[in-house]
């Protein structure tokens, strides 16, 4: 942080100047030859800029198409107070006030968001730039994804357009918009910095997030990150803070339409799963389960490997093993166990999903049929 320290004086001599006759102490300037023509409550006499051509960025261009459809979420939840009633210690339900963002996809009120956004709402509140308000539904919401769905009884609503987040590359233009710390329609531009973040919030996720550095704080998650065409690539959802700059993190919305496609058609998400419970491998790893474990041969180098397989899991049937080296799930390359989470979510429940294995020292191809991942209450 800068400080302003205290500045030394300078003395001027002002030729043509007197001391004389100012008992105030300031030194009066001699007017200038021929003036006394300027309005005196006149702030700026300067001529008129011309008129900027093509003024509209493409930033502006952008906002445009999508920023009507951005809305504010408002919820309340109702909870017990434990100690509601004992001594005069507050009510025995309590509500807690939340909000977030999010954007409408159909114009009869369909509105997509985060899940952690209505979690638990008893009452959901939807408000528009303009200044609609309506009071929201929860279709459905799919934790496991962060998407939900909310729809209000309206009609003829703006509508922002998706895009398609497999195209979006590091190095493009991204842009914000929601209610950050209940600042409404605010707008932030950055970078996609990176795609395809199965690491983002830790291992073992299913999300492969976009991240940029468009600053995102809390009351952001739920609404749209952008391209530079006015196109909707993803969900803003997560934000990770680091020294310097924070990072943020969206659901591509291409995965967001697909579950949120599940919810309006069966009111829930449904995820495929194959029962295997992995690891990522080493060297260092490799090299110590060969040392202990006779029935254990693996590679010494980086991967995925089988360390349980759940019995009678569609894994068990399909014939993967304890020390099996996952090589690729449904024909893309797998170096870690969230790109294997990944890879098995883009399959489809009951439909074969062939996974190429190595297993002592020879490449084995199974064909997997995943079930429904069960439903955690």
């Amino acid at each position: 942080m800068h400080r302003f320290q205290p500045g030394l004086v300078v003395g001027v001599l002002l030729a043509g100047a007197t001391l004389s006759g100012c008992s105030n102490g300031w030194i009066r300037l001699p007017g200038l030859p021929g003036g006394g023509g300027a309005d005196p409550s006149q702030v700026s006499d300067a001529p008129p800029s011309a008129a900027l051509q093509g003024s509209k960025n493409f930033v502006v261009s952008a906002v445009d198409k999508v920023g009507p459809a951005v809305v504010r979420i408002d919820t309340v939840r109702r909870v017990v107070n434990p100690l509601g009633g004992l001594f005069g210690s507050g009510p025995s339900i309590q509500q807690q006030q939340g909000q977030g963002s999010g954007f409408i996809t159909r114009s009869d009120g369909v509105v997509l968001t985060n899940a952690h956004v209505v979690e638990g709402a008893t009452e959901v509140g939807v408000t528009l730039p303009d200044g609609r308000n309506y009071q929201g539904k929860v279709l459905g919401s799919d934790p496991i994804s962060d998407v939900a769905v909310v729809k209000v009884a309206a009609a003829g609503l703006p509508v922002a357009p998706l895009g398609n987040s497999n195209n979006v590359r590091p190095g493009e233009w991204a842009i914000a918009i929601g209610n950050p710390l209940g600042l409404n329609n605010t707008v932030t531009l950055g970078i996609i910095s990176a795609v395809q973040r199965t690491n983002a919030l830790g291992e073992g996720q299913r999300v492969p997030y976009i991240q940029t550095d468009a600053a995102v704080n809390p009351g952001n998650s739920g609404g749209p990150l952008i391209n530079d065409r006015g196109q909707v690539i993803g969900i803003n959802t997560a934000i990770r803070q680091a020294p310097g700059a924070g990072l943020s993190f969206a659901i591509p919305i291409n995965l967001g339409r697909q579950i949120a496609a599940q919810i309006l058609d069966k009111g829930r998400a449904s995820h495929p799963y194959i029962g295997v419970r992995l690891q990522a491998l080493t060297p260092q790893l490799a090299r110590e389960v060969n040392s202990t474990n006779a029935e254990c041969k693996l590679p010494e180098t980086r991967g995925v490997v089988v360390v349980e397989v759940i019995p009678s899991s569609p894994a068990a049937k399909a014939g993967l093993r304890s020390c099996d080296l996952i090589e690729s799930v449904g024909g893309s390359a797998v170096k870690d166990p969230s790109a294997v989470q990944v890879a098995v979510d883009q399959g489809r429940v009951g439909q074969s999903l062939p996974i190429v294995v190595q297993r002592n020292g020879r490449q084995l191809n199974l064909q997997v049929k995943p079930a429904e991942l069960p439903r955690q209450n």
